[in-house]
């Protein structure tokens, strides 16, 4: 594997999305945002399958993620395990 493919926090970050989206389609009962972060996670995977992204972006992607699903407790370990993954491409710089 070469470029992004070889890329150890695309693979990471990929699999992080797989397992949280899984887990959201077999989630039960009614999620009014389930769409939207069904929507997001599949725009966070096309992200980092075609390129580095951008950690602006990831971190937007995730805040949304996680206002659509962060109150579901079940899905906290995948939200965290999605979190940790963007992580892995940079931190963002902190306020001085």
């Amino acid at each position: 594997m070469t470029g992004v493919e070889g890329d150890p926090r695309v693979q990471d970050l990929r699999g992080a999305v797989a397992r949280l989206r899984r887990q959201l389609a077999v989630l039960p009962g009614e999620l009014p945002d389930r769409a939207a972060a069904d929507d997001e996670l599949a725009a966070l995977d096309a992200m980092v399958s075609h390129g580095l992204p951008e950690v602006p972006r990831l971190r937007r992607s995730l805040l949304l993620i996680a206002g659509a699903v962060g109150s579901v407790s079940a899905l906290s370990p995948a939200l965290a395990e999605v979190r940790a993954g963007i992580d892995r491409f940079g931190e963002l710089p902190r306020a001085r």
